[in-house]
């Protein structure tokens, strides 16, 4: 009887002793990325290098515009520049104009991002023989 006892009182000791979950949580910030930060003239690059190669074909091209409109930014439009340019040289108009509706999904409430574009782009695309969706009367939905 002494040793139910004295059981009982040793666990409930312990118990008491344990009343408060001892946490040990990280408070320093982490770094995810060991490489260097890529700069943003270093970014665009990688993309212009990317559209201007010769031998892109339609299945990179969509990969690439996809990579690049998933990232949470609206491409600069030197970036669009030698993706149109990859657009005319597979002569792929559909993604052209794709490029262009996704440029200005992306710009979102920003209504004064799209017509910046457009505007830097207007010479390329009046070279290239490429319509806006706005001249082809597909922005309306």
């Amino acid at each position: 009887m002494f040793r139910a006892a004295l059981r009982l009182s040793v666990s409930g000791a312990r118990s008491l002793t344990r009343s408060r979950p001892q946490y040990t949580a990280s408070v320093a910030a982490r770094s995810y990325s060991h490489g260097k930060q890529e700069t943003d003239e270093e970014f665009d690059a990688r993309w212009v290098t990317y559209f201007n190669k010769p031998d892109i074909d339609a299945w990179e091209l969509r990969k690439g515009m996809n990579t690049l409109i998933g990232y949470d930014l609206v491409p600069e439009p030197k970036i669009l520049e030698a993706a149109l340019r990859a657009c005319r040289r597979l002569n792929d108009l559909a993604s052209a104009i794709r490029i262009l509706e996704a440029v200005k999904d992306k710009s979102g409430p920003h209504k004064e991002i799209y017509p910046y574009v457009l505007q830097e782009l207007q010479p390329t695309l009046n070279e290239l023989g490429i319509p806006t969706p706005e001249e082809l009367g597909i922005n309306k939905a």
